[in-house]
């Protein structure tokens, strides 16, 4: 049995000799020695019976058979030290949380507010997953997604955070664009595009009885962050979330110069597997989270109301 449950120190040698493709720059990553590393790779060589690399113009190059096993084994080191790392972190009665959120949302709303988060709950931990991998619940190493959209997502509890309110914005006024003052006047600009979003304004114009224009044509961007640096660099006009634009706003870097508000369907909402919704630090994130929703609500901004906590 001991020869299919090679060593840990074995499989990181070779992990780590796969990800640089160079026995040299691993012994960096692992403090070790060039000699130490090729042995263990030796090592696990004799122990499978598989040979795991070949040499290529002077580069180490995975065999068919080590990329299929280094495909295989490193999501299982990953979640090893996941667990391990949860395992230091509870001993207080706190935990860590693997979470991901959009980029957007992620820098201009939750990072911001993350120092009162640490205050509140110094014993949770946070760790963030890449956003590629945010809705693969799955996943070991993963508690909870910020996602964007209408809060339906199959196998995921959703609670709505933030994002429906949606505020036009503009380049800062200057006597080189056309006036802006009220909702036909976007005719005159070009219209920037959200690629999730294809339909944002033409919802707009519905909802504020604008004709004749095309509301599908202009620039795509992926992000409400490009599209926000986008309008900052005069290029048109967006639809952005309110909460992600308020501190541009009164910064003047972008105007939104027209006063009438827009709630859409789309929105921010923390979601999490059924099977996840009593972690302990999932608790204390989603309750905070909520309770600062609440209290920008109440201090004005287009909130939503605080879900019931997590039973």
């Amino acid at each position: 049995m001991k020869r299919l449950q090679p060593p840990i120190h074995l499989l990181k040698a070779f992990t780590a000799t796969a990800r640089f493709g160079s026995v040299s720059r691993a012994c960096e990553a692992l403090h070790l020695t060039q000699s130490a590393v090729s042995k263990q790779i030796s090592e696990l060589e004799q122990m499978t019976g598989v040979l795991l690399f070949e040499r290529i113009r002077q580069r180490l190059t995975l065999t068919p058979a080590g990329v299929r096993y280094e495909a295989a084994i490193r999501p299982l080191l990953a979640q090893l030290e996941a667990a391990t790392l949860d395992l230091i972190t509870s001993a207080d009665g706190g935990g860590a949380l693997h979470l991901s959120t959009l980029p957007t949302f992620g820098a201009k709303w939750l990072i911001p507010r993350l120092p009162e988060f640490q205050k509140a709950q110094p014993r949770i931990a946070l760790h963030f997953v890449p956003y590629l991998q945010g809705y693969d619940f799955q996943r070991a190493d993963l508690d909870c997604s910020i996602l964007f959209g209408n809060g339906t997502w199959p196998g995921a509890v959703a609670d709505y955070l933030a994002g429906r309110d949606v505020v036009l914005i503009a380049p800062p006024a200057s006597p080189d664009q056309p006036a802006l003052r009220q909702a036909q006047d976007i005719a005159g600009f070009t219209l920037l595009q959200h690629v999730s979003v294809p339909h944002a304004w033409t919802r707009w114009c519905e909802a504020h009885e604008v004709a004749g224009v095309n509301t599908l044509m202009g620039p795509q961007l992926d992000q409400f962050h490009s599209l926000i640096r986008a309008v900052m660099a005069g290029m048109g006009l967006a639809l952005v979330p309110r909460c992600l634009v308020q501190d541009d706003i009164a910064a003047g870097l972008v105007s939104a110069p027209l006063k009438d508000g827009y709630m859409d369907e789309m929105g921010y909402y923390l979601c999490y597997p059924e099977s996840r919704r009593h972690l302990e630090p999932l608790i204390g994130f989603r309750q905070w989270l909520l309770d600062a929703v609440h209290r920008e609500q109440a201090g004005g901004s287009m909130a939503a109301p605080a879900s019931d906590a997590i039973k």
